[in-house]
């Protein structure tokens, strides 16, 4: 039998077998021998067992994998962020956006808290990247129809820093969900982890959405990288500029005649933007070859 894992949780994992009911599974032992590693969002093999629980036999080719969030098979990733507290660093964006762009994941910023902040810069800095961009409100409900309609029909997961809305979104998407929410440190200023695990969701319109357990500054470090090389073509707005820089293999950092670093000089790109792509580049430069994704 064939099925989706929805969600891995102390060594079972619970698989969708169409009729609402998961199958609590456990993996053979094949699987820690050949260090195969089921995520939430993998197609399976399984058999299911005279008891009711069952058995994974096999996962299927992934269309696309992450760690963090541990997921596989996302349609696109909807990046949570916020201009009010917890106020959103760009760069834990950017980290993630670099992530998808290099594992044929479309990307999506949806900036929760539009009652509290409109996160104007924040919002013109994706949007004139090329990325859909939404602003919403889990509280008010503004902007949760346009996201509705954004995920309908496609496996989605929801991720972002700690206390930005995550839950609260899905809570206002579906109605009856209840998932927890937690409050935002006053002291802090940065949410408490509330999703423990990654989980899918199906929601009425079609949508599968994972919810993840939020991440800060720290966790982004332990994010795969790219090789150097690699990452300019993560930030899709470089791409009319790789090409015209004054000399070949141009890192885009302080080089003479880059047409990148004119395009920022000029507002074509976001000084942010730029900014995470030195940081990620500096990162990458001082794992070893043979760690890099």
């Amino acid at each position: 039998m064939q099925g989706i894992i929805l969600k891995a949780l102390s060594g079972f994992y619970y698989v969708d077998r169409g009729d609402g009911v998961p199958v609590a599974c456990r993996a053979r032992g094949k699987f820690r021998h050949q260090k195969l590693n089921p995520l939430v969002g993998d197609r399976v093999d399984y058999t299911l067992l005279a008891d009711g629980a069952g058995v994974l036999d096999g996962i299927l080719p992934r269309k696309n994998e992450f760690q963090r969030p541990a997921v596989a098979n996302i349609d696109q990733l909807v990046v949570i962020a916020s201009g009010a507290v917890p106020v959103t660093d760009p760069f834990l964006i950017d980290r993630v956006v670099s992530l998808a762009e290099g594992r044929d994941c479309q990307c999506v910023v949806c900036i929760n808290k539009y009652d509290l902040d409109t996160a104007q810069a924040l919002y013109e800095t994706y949007q004139k990247a090329g990325f859909p961009t939404l602003r919403v409100s889990a509280e008010t409900g503004v902007g949760i129809a346009e996201l509705a309609g954004r995920i309908a029909g496609k496996v989605s997961a929801f991720t972002g820093n700690s206390g930005v809305g995550k839950s609260s979104i899905l809570n206002a998407l579906e109605p009856g969900f209840h998932l927890q929410t937690g409050q935002v440190s006053d002291k802090l200023g940065r949410g408490r982890h509330t999703t423990r695990h990654v989980e899918l969701f199906r929601l009425k319109n079609g949508a599968i959405v994972a919810d993840t357990p939020g991440f800060s500054s720290f966790d982004t470090d332990r994010m795969e990288l790219r090789r150097p090389e690699e990452l300019q073509y993560t930030f899709r707005e470089f791409a009319p500029y790789l090409n015209r820089c004054r000399f070949t293999g141009c890192a885009h950092i302080k080089e003479k005649g880059c047409a990148v670093l004119q395009a920022v000089a000029d507002g074509a790109i976001a000084p942010s933007r730029h900014a995470s792509y030195v940081r990620l580049y500096e990162q990458a430069k001082e794992v070893p070859e043979w760690e890099l994704k």
